[in-house]
């Protein structure tokens, strides 16, 4: 698991992020949550159960070239930052999440310093709970200003399912904050009745890079109350975006730090990859 600072200055909107790598080893073995019950675990096939049927199968054998035996290595948990809402962490516990790993806790934290963060941690152990947590507790602070959304919070996912996956998973996890967390994918599938509902209201805003350079960054002003109060860019499968697509996203980032600076706002990036730990 890696952290990357990415300080964004209001003044260098057009710049590029700069990258002071800070990296911490996190390994991911015990990390289960209760309530699981036991049979569904004893039916699941062991990991030696899938190698055998792989090796033993005809015409499978002699794919397999090499395998490779990793022994289970303990995790470490931490205490979440104090500025992350008591509300947040009755909600993470309510989802069978008693106690954050050290990288969440820590990301957590710089997250809420106003440092941008790069979450590089394996498949399963919670990078997407890694940015979460900071990003609902700073939407239930600006669920108390006058207006109800002094804080929003932009997902990015190269995929249209992948958002709607996350939102799904979000809403879920923002119940017990009632309607503080207003999540909503904006797309090409979201309907035109729905996207000035969008636009005025919600305050964690789910989309992909296609559909902010298309529908969003050109209609900027239709969207100056989101962008004001933007705090959080989330960047999921931040792996993806590499050589000429990942050059074009980049400027489409650049365009929208622009903007940001132009309505006040500067927010923090956090990207998040497993494939990159």
């Amino acid at each position: 698991m890696a952290f990357n600072h990415l300080p964004a200055a209001m003044h260098d909107a057009l710049g590029p992020l700069s990258v002071t790598p800070v990296t911490h080893s996190v390994p991911m073995a015990k990390n289960h949550r209760p309530g699981r019950p036991a049979e569904s675990r004893g039916s699941r096939p062991s990991p030696a159960m899938i190698l055998d049927r792989l090796a033993t199968r005809a015409g499978r054998a002699a794919r397999i070239t090499h395998t490779e035996h990793l022994p289970p290595r303990s995790g470490t948990h931490a205490i979440w930052p104090d500025r992350v809402r008591p509300e947040v962490i009755s909600a993470i516990e309510k989802a069978g999440i008693d106690h954050p790993w050290a990288h969440q806790a820590a990301a957590a934290e710089h997250a809420l310093d106003g440092e941008s963060v790069v979450i590089a941690t394996g498949t399963a152990s919670g990078k997407s709970l890694a940015y979460l947590a900071p990003v609902l507790s700073t939407l239930l602070d600006g669920s108390e200003a006058p207006n109800g959304r002094g804080a929003t919070a932009l997902y990015l996912a190269p995929t249209k399912a992948l958002a709607a996956d996350q939102r799904r998973s979000v809403k879920a996890l923002a119940t017990p904050l009632g309607n503080a967390v207003r999540p909503a994918v904006y797309d090409g599938d979201t309907p035109v009745e729905e996207r000035e509902w969008v636009r005025q209201y919600a305050n964690y805003v789910l989309t992909n890079p296609d559909m902010l350079h298309r529908g969003i960054l050109p209609s900027h002003a239709r969207w100056s109350s989101f962008l004001r109060a933007l705090r959080f860019v989330v960047i999921d499968e931040c792996h993806t975006y590499r050589g000429v697509f990942g050059s074009h996203v980049a400027q489409v980032l650049r365009r929208l730090r622009r903007l940001c600076a132009r309505y006040g706002a500067d927010p923090v990036f956090l990207l998040a990859s497993a494939t990159a730990a």
